[in-house]
């Protein structure tokens, strides 16, 4: 069984990369996320791909897929759902009755999520942390599994609104979407101008989904890995006794204990997907960077002089000392 999901996730990535073009790392950092049963934040300039690679992701599973293009003008009831009166034809009683909104699905992508004001982000709030909402006096559940899969535009910021930190701290991991190199680009130039579109072939089930993220939990993280992710959380704050110069330097806010548990939940999904059952520094280290840089804040004043929080993550990981080679994971 075991064995068969796993393969099945493998199945699921080569049938993605039959339409989509290069992004190894991207679809990779997507699974994992799905695997691990949290939500991603895709941030990338427009033409990458971005809504392709999750409307692929759909299609070739056997979820429920939504799609809603924030807007400006959306208010919560869009995205939640909304009351609607209803006479019976025949004894004319009027009742209210609630239709669901797309956030009741499975997959559910909120594309261009920073395009919409702050009341209709926070609808997502409580979905995406309690996998639930409260709408009409009346809390409903989703359907399991469910994932929000968010894009946005690096670029533009006149007439968005930037996510606040909390509702940030809700996604696993934060997405990089880079350009593609000359061999991929090409490769794409000839796929996309002809007439023949591939056809992905649904490979995965929500029953599916559902075992794999207990799989994942199921991944042993032993005491040495337990800390080693708590330490690599820690030294983001800058209160921190043992943080790194370039942290106590240009760092506003630091990663809470969210970060660890998404540094733990990630790295057991990349060892799931690497066919091994125990969580090593490499596991680690390879999720941090998504799961930290969206949760580490610079300062103004750092941010002028041109420091990222890819340069602080990547200042923390230099920093933290990995386990002894001889204590086991």
């Amino acid at each position: 069984m075991r064995d068969r999901l796993i393969a099945a996730a493998g199945v699921l990535r080569q049938e993605v990369a039959r339409r989509i073009v290069g992004q190894e790392a991207v679809l990779d950092e997507v699974l994992m996320a799905l695997l691990a049963g949290g939500h991603a934040l895709l941030v990338g300039v427009p033409g990458l791909a971005k809504t392709l690679l999750i409307r692929s992701i759909a299609e070739a599973t056997h979820l429920m897929f939504r799609r809603v293009q924030f807007t400006p003008d959306l208010v919560p009831s869009d995205v939640t759902g909304t009351e609607v009166m209803e006479e019976d034809p025949v004894t004319r009683k009027r009742e209210f009755r609630f239709v669901e909104g797309p956030v009741f699905t499975n997959i559910l992508l909120a594309d261009e999520i920073n395009r919409t004001p702050p009341r209709t982000q926070a609808a997502l709030l409580e979905a995406m942390q309690e996998h639930r909402v409260t709408a009409a006096g009346e809390t409903r559940r989703l359907p399991a599994p469910f994932f929000v899969l968010a894009t946005q535009n690096p670029i533009e910021q006149e007439g968005t609104y930037p996510l606040p930190e909390a509702q940030l701290d809700r996604f696993l991991f934060d997405i990089r979407v880079g350009y593609p190199d000359e061999r991929e680009e090409i490769a794409i130039l000839r796929r996309t101008t002809g007439v023949d579109d591939a056809v992905l072939e649904p490979v995965l089930t929500a029953d599916d989904a559902l075992a794999l993220q207990r799989l994942v939990r199921e991944v042993a993280a032993a005491e040495p890995a337990l800390r080693y992710a708590a330490q690599i959380a820690r030294a983001t704050r800058p209160d921190e006794a043992g943080a790194p110069a370039l942290v106590k330097k240009a760092v506003r806010w630091g990663a809470g204990p969210r970060a660890g548990q998404a540094l733990i939940l990630g790295a057991k999904a990349h060892a799931l997907l690497n066919g091994r059952t125990t969580v090593s520094p490499t596991d680690l280290r390879r999720v941090a960077l998504p799961v930290l840089r969206h949760r580490v804040l610079v300062g103004f004043a750092a941010e002028a002089d041109g420091i990222t929080p890819e340069q602080v993550v990547a200042a923390v990981l230099d920093a933290v000392r990995e386990p002894a080679s001889g204590v086991p994971l």
